[in-house]
């Protein structure tokens, strides 16, 4: 009997590998079923050892090329990362093509010929390499984690399973446009802030490095060695340093952006940005809306593709992209797990409106609750465009208030002196 290896979940969430003796492959997931597992992969152990060995004996002639040239591959950087909207679009066109009738394959090379990215042009060869070599779609898709992700992988087995792969490839195509979307809304309504924030602090740096050490030229002609007022002093100081150290000013900066890097991917500083991200006047609420939005379409989405609740909650706590919403899919995988309701933690979280909360504890006590969170993430899409807009709107009048404040003290530091002139000038005229 052939030998098959596995991946699965058990029912807590916690991936588990292993080998079976078998018959066949569906014989192989039929027994992790029975044994209470999810299967995520199921490979036949000969075919795994067929492929190492003829990627073996394919590397040496690997380096020549036609005309003679060489191809070096470096560890690490087999290429880009292809980009989100660029997978989007391929999702939607390959489910349009399987949904239309024509067979997986066929559609593969079909957009592997259109496809104009290079990266995602070399991983659909393979996928379709690989699926000609018996393995399954969502097999083929895992082998490219940092492309496809564990979302994305888990919905193609569930369609694979339960023989509806252009339902689940259209549901993951709209899920993926949605997403898209949001994005994009948020980066465009950004755009006009991180512009003039850009040109703010360009002038700053013109005003602080040409400008303002040349009035101080001037002041030393006119006052005569008299002392400048103390406002003046401080921005004249304050040019002095940056002009005179414009490399470790540069230096600082940069040592501060990257510290604060290094700080918010440790568990503690991510947890800390995330919180504060919510809390955060005018951000907050659009950091919090889109953090609902994708938490109830992903659940939905999963769910109604027909992956387990558990399994379905460990995938969005993988990708929910927050730290402090994912402890709240923690807790309530953990509730689920123990045969409890998802409203309770749901609550407890402090996370979710109210409005939230009651619309899952209607859906899970009639049983609809995949309709119920796609509806809740369907009204909170409109909700992120209305917190973006009021964002925006806060933020205009504050950057240009900050704008004006420093730009009028430097100019009011720079016309003190000439009060003073100015009233030395008019105290000697009358003294005469």
């Amino acid at each position: 009997m052939p030998k098959y290896n596995y991946v699965a979940m058990d029912q807590k969430g916690k991936e588990t590998k292993g080998t079976l003796e078998v018959a066949n492959q569906s014989e192989a997931i039929g027994r992790l079923k029975e044994m209470g597992y999810f299967p995520t992969k199921v490979v036949e152990a000969d075919k795994v050892k067929e492929k190492g060995t003829a990627k073996k004996a394919a590397a040496p002639g690997a380096a020549k090329k036609k005309g003679g040239g060489m191809n070096i591959t470096i560890p690490g950087f087999k290429g880009g990362k292809v980009k989100s909207k660029v997978l989007t679009t391929f999702t939607r066109q390959l489910a349009t093509l399987v949904d239309a009738g024509l067979p997986l394959l066929r559609g593969m090379r079909v957009l592997e010929k259109q496809e104009r990215d290079r990266t995602l042009k070399r991983i659909i060869d393979e996928l379709a390499v690989s699926i000609e070599g018996g393995s399954t779609f969502s097999e083929s898709l895992a082998q490219h984690p940092k492309t496809f992700n564990r979302l994305y992988v888990n919905m193609v087995k569930a369609g694979e399973l339960g023989g509806v792969l252009e339902v689940v490839l259209n549901r993951l195509a709209e899920f993926m446009e949605k997403a898209q979307k949001i994005k994009g809304k948020v980066i465009a309504a950004m755009f006009y802030p991180v512009a003039v924030m850009v040109v703010a602090v360009g002038i700053l740096a013109l005003l602080m490095i040409v400008v303002v050490p040349k009035f101080e030229a001037i002041f030393k002609d006119m006052l005569e060695g008299e002392a400048l007022p103390a406002f003046t002093r401080l921005v004249l100081g304050i040019s002095n340093t940056i002009k005179d150290n414009l490399l470790g000013t540069v230096i600082t900066i940069f040592c501060v952006v990257v510290a604060f890097k290094l700080f918010a991917i440790t568990k503690f500083g991510r947890r800390v940005v995330d919180r504060v991200k919510m809390k955060i006047p005018g951000l907050g609420p659009v950091v919090s809306k889109v953090a609902i939005a994708r938490f109830t379409r992903t659940l939905g989405t999963l769910v109604s593709s027909g992956v387990p609740i558990l399994q379905a909650l460990t995938i969005v706590r993988e990708t929910s992209g927050n730290v402090i919403v994912a402890d709240a899919v923690n807790a309530i995988h953990e509730s689920v797990k123990e045969g409890e309701t998802i409203t309770q933690p749901l609550e407890a979280s402090g996370v979710f409106p109210p409005i939230v909360i009651s619309m899952v504890d209607v859906g899970e006590q009639t049983g609809a609750l995949p309709e119920m969170l796609m509806k809740i993430a369907d009204n909170y899409d409109e909700e992120v465009d209305n917190a973006v807009s009021a964002m925006t709107s806060l933020l205009e009048p504050i950057m240009i208030v900050c704008l004006a404040v420093i730009v009028g003290s430097i100019v009011i530091a720079l016309f003190m002196p000439l009060i003073v002139l100015m009233d030395k000038v008019g105290d000697a005229g009358g003294g005469k």
